[in-house]
């Protein structure tokens, strides 16, 4: 168990009062240009929406409200991915057990629909919703109630046994809401949080009673509950989200205009996948770019006439585990002690209907527990409740972020980079991410304003200083905090003033290491500690990112739009261009003299000929780039570093290779791996690394497609892996497992089985015309197999890692339209 038995005292400070100002004369100032508000609702109820699709099949959306440009979207978007949506809006409203049973793998005991179902009932999203839905702003009601409806006239003017294969005919496919809409986007902000701890609050129960369900009426007596989940200690970013971007001001750029990339790397299959639609309301709004899956009508990831952004998962942390001290008065250990005074864990009943047989559900139900400080967790070995007079609960700081839609719908109004950074100022609702801006004028903006809790100083001296605090935090990989003082406590996100941010006309980077070197020019420091370390090492591929700003802009030190993208497919490997020359003269030092790994003893002889064949990328046509692959994978578990870190030499350290019998044995290891394989030593990239297609029914389609890109491991930027777990959605798919815990190298698909990473690519260039944009969908726009979207994007980047135009302007627009429609929502006379 993690033990924090530690007794923290609160502090105490000095406060300085400042007095009032002697009252001086204001100098005359010009009226600010008052600014018409975009319209919120359509004045008639009618909702109305011009959709017109250009190749790729990237619908442009103009209305002249937000309620009827969300409604072109929600139709567009559904038209495309109408079974990824289904699928979260049952997941997100707990009817997963309702209409598959109660197991993952049925009659199992794995209890994961359960675990769904009973966990998001207990943070009470679809409850928040329900409640505070009329309380919202109304650009985010319009927004939330027109994209459900244009979900819903897609749905019933196609009819669910025409929709995509892989959900028609399914009961669970069903008109939406705008609360439905509202529960899901509350259920996405607890991603990197409170949504991977709903097995420990299954799991919680009072010592000495039984967490399982139960049945909730006579009728269900005779159903046995077969309950035998596995939890283990929660990981904080389980999808291992992560991304690149880069915001260049008018220092750093050919033309003295802002550019910006955007490479956010995400699963290609699930709930996280993005989808590219272009905006307009004129005269108010006019943006384009990606969004994930269900953003009702705004863009995540874009750009508008005057300013361009992107994200990144940030390093930062979004919740606090508190361990709390029970009453040792209360036998059923039902009680905690704040400050000394006494506070109730309250219990609360819920019932869910499950499935048990075809056509046939049971009503089961289950007591959830919570806190001052949230819902109590459980997770054997780790955190238990009692005895010992402890317990544990979870306090999320995105619980109930309700800023989420107004606060991206502010980004995509912004003329410029400062009233781009008021909407920072005005709301909290980017969940989990950094964010990189330019504008047209060649100014940049950084700010991690993820939501993190704001602790006290009591809590941030208490977590940096208690050896028992931060043992417990290295043990875990998230803090935990005391819970008997409220001076640990929090009640809101750190505010703008308190986050990290940079702003200049040179440049902004990050790579998902904290926001410490997201200018080398101007180190960050001086934050929470929430949100990531200083001076620590770097990933390689942050280190990467610093290398290709530094050399990829040509002689004359500044960028281009197409040096930039270059620069993005340049497909490079830090790791390699650091040791792989030391590597060849370690290995063919070695020659034939056999390396002794266990009981074997291996000639890496013809492995040391055929990485001599590389070129050091991972483009298609590189040969033995997987050998270096399984040889990263190996050292990345055990660094044979010549030079340690050294935070002077931040983004160049640790460096070289030590030439030693551990370096030999990773070789002969990585050799061994790609022969057990049965893949060839000197195979290029392209014929072991592929995308492949999964049929509608989960099998795979038999189709590999040749796949450029490097991987985290070693160093890449334009990175790809494969992801063989639970990606957020119950839509059927194949996976090749990995041959061992060394890599994600599988001998059933004789390689890389590509699911993971670059996904909405593009590269915004300002101009004196306006924006010009260059982009793509690695992943491609729609998820129903055989449809025309499905793979067109995917195949431009295989025959060669490239983006494409993006088409922005009207004259774009009409030259490369495809298809148009306009839909309404009145009632037809016919």
């Amino acid at each position: 168990m993690l033990s924090l038995s530690c007794l923290l005292a609160a502090c105490g400070g000095e406060h300085t009062y400042i007095g009032t100002p002697t009252p001086t004369t204001p100098e005359p100032t010009t009226p600010p240009t008052v600014v018409t508000p975009v319209p919120s609702f359509d004045d008639d109820g009618i909702l109305t929406a011009n959709i017109r699709w250009t190749d790729y099949g990237v619908p442009h959306v103009t209305a002249d409200n937000l309620e009827s440009m969300s409604y072109g979207v929600g139709y567009a978007f559904a038209k495309d991915n109408i079974c990824v949506l289904a699928d979260q809006i049952l997941k997100y409203n707990s009817q997963r057990a309702k209409y598959l049973g109660p197991d993952m793998v049925p009659a199992s005991g794995d209890s994961e629909h359960l675990i769904n179902d009973f966990g998001f009932l207990t943070l009470g999203i679809r409850e928040h919703a329900e409640k505070n839905i009329k309380a919202l702003s109304a650009n985010s009601q319009a927004l939330l109630s027109g994209y459900a409806q244009g979900y819903n006239k897609y749905l019933a003017d196609t009819g669910v046994a025409n929709i995509d294969v892989a959900c028609a005919n399914m009961p669970w496919v069903q008109p939406i809401t705008d609360i439905d809409m509202l529960t899901y986007s509350l259920g996405i902000a607890l991603l990197p949080g409170a949504a991977n701890f709903l097995g420990p609050m299954f799991l919680a129960a009072p010592p000495g009673e039984n967490f399982a369900p139960y049945p909730a009426n006579a009728s269900a007596n005779n159903y046995t509950v077969n309950s035998k989940p596995v939890i283990t200690l929660p990981e904080k970013n389980p999808s291992d989200l992560g991304s690149n971007g880069w915001g260049l001001g008018k220092d750093k750029t050919e033309n003295g205009k802002g550019m910006v990339l955007a490479n956010p790397h995400f699963p290609h299959t699930g709930n996280l996948r993005f989808w590219q639609f272009h905006i307009t309301i004129p005269e108010h709004l006019n943006v384009m770019g990606g969004s994930l899956t269900g953003m009702p009508g705004v863009v995540n990831i874009g750009f508008n006439e005057n300013v361009a952004w992107t994200h990144t998962f940030s390093s930062a942390e979004h919740f606090v585990v508190y361990q709390l001290t029970l009453n040792s008065n209360d036998p059923a250990q039902m009680s905690q002690v704040i400050d000394g005074t006494n506070r109730l864990i309250t219990q609360k009943e819920f019932v869910i209907d499950v499935a048990v047989a075809p056509g046939q559900t049971i009503k089961l139900a289950k007591k959830s527990y919570s806190t001052h400080h949230g819902p109590m967790i459980v997770v054997p070995g780790n955190f238990a409740w009692g005895p010992g007079g402890s317990a544990f609960a979870i306090k999320d700081a995105n619980l109930g972020n309700v800023d989420i839609i107004d606060h991206w719908l502010a980004m995509n109004l912004a003329g410029n980079i400062e009233e781009f950074k008021q909407a920072f100022q005005d709301y909290d609702g980017v969940i989990f991410n950094n964010t990189m801006s330019a504008d047209a004028e060649g100014n940049v903006f950084y700010i991690d304003d993820s939501t993190v809790p704001n602790l006290t100083s009591t809590a941030i001296n208490a977590m940096t200083t208690n050896p028992a605090l931060i043992a417990a935090k290295q043990a875990a990989g998230f803090t935990l905090l005391p819970g008997y003082l409220s001076a640990f406590d929090f009640e809101r996100a750190v505010p703008y003033a308190d986050a990290p941010k940079y702003s200049g006309t040179d440049y902004v980077q990050n790579s998902n290491d904290s926001f410490w070197l997201t200018n080398l020019n101007a180190p960050i420091s001086g934050v929470s500690p929430l949100y990531g370390p200083v001076e620590n090492q770097q990933s390689l591929r942050s280190r990467l990112a610093h290398k290709l700003l530094a050399d990829s802009a040509g002689s004359d030190g500044l960028f281009s739009p197409e040096e930039v993208e270059q620069a993005l497919f340049s497909n490079r490997s830090y790791l390699a261009e650091s040791i792989l020359s030391q590597l060849l003269t370690i290995c063919q030092a070695q020659g034939s003299t056999p390396v002794a790994l266990g009981a074997d003893n291996i000639d890496i002889s013809a492995g040391c000929s055929a990485l001599a064949l590389w070129d050091g990328t991972m483009n298609k046509n590189s040969s033995s780039a997987h050998l270096f692959r399984e040889f990263a994978f190996l050292f990345d578990q055990n660094p044979q570093w010549q030079q340690d870190f050294a935070v002077d030499n931040a983004i160049t350290t640790p460096k070289g290779l030590v030439s030693n019998t551990t370096t030999l044995e990773q070789f002969a290891q990585a050799i061994v791996n790609v022969e057990s394989a049965g893949v060839a030593l000197d195979a290029t990239l392209g014929t072991v690394q592929f995308v492949e297609r999964s049929l509608p029914d989960g099998s795979a389609s038999g189709v590999k497609i040749p796949w450029a890109g490097a991987h985290n491991i070693e160093g890449g930027f334009n990175v790809f892996s494969a992801r063989t777990g639970n990606d957020g959605s119950l839509l059927p798919r194949h996976v090749y497992p990995a041959q061992n815990n060394d890599s994600i190298l599988s001998a059933e698909g004789k390689g890389y089985h590509i699911s993971y990473g670059s996904s909405w690519m593009t590269v915004v260039n300002f101009t004196e015309d306006g924006p010009v944009a260059r982009g793509l969908l690695s992943y491609s726009q729609s998820n129903e197999y055989g449809s025309d979207h499905n793979l067109d994007q995917t195949l431009l980047y295989s025959q060669q890692p490239q983006l494409r135009p993006l088409r922005f302007s009207e004259e774009d627009i009409e030259a490369n339209k495809v298809s148009e429609m306009t839909i309404t929502s009145a009632v037809s006379s016919n």
